[in-house]
């Protein structure tokens, strides 16, 4: 019998394409290249999961759903204007 249960975070993230590919790439320093993470959120499956998660927990660093956290700002600033219509 259990008596929890434990969560270990949104189930989409195990058929994201970055659990298989270098993690630094979604990473990247300050003016590093963003090209090969978003290439990569391109092709997977759960980007709007990735980038849904990304916008409510307000992350701030990394490529989320093919998008750099200055694109995050835009979209949820876009994405509150168009529901306030």
């Amino acid at each position: 019998m259990q008596w929890f249960e434990v969560n270990v975070g949104p189930s989409w993230r195990s058929e994201a394409l970055c659990a298989q590919t270098d993690p630094e790439a979604f990473f990247p320093g300050k003016g590093g290249s963003t090209q090969e993470a978003k290439r990569v959120c391109a092709d997977c499956t759960v980007r709007k999961q990735c980038l849904d998660w990304a916008v409510e927990h307000d992350e701030r660093f990394g490529i989320w759903g093919g998008m750099s956290e200055r694109e995050r700002r835009r979209y949820k600033k876009r994405m509150r204007a168009q529901h306030q219509v």
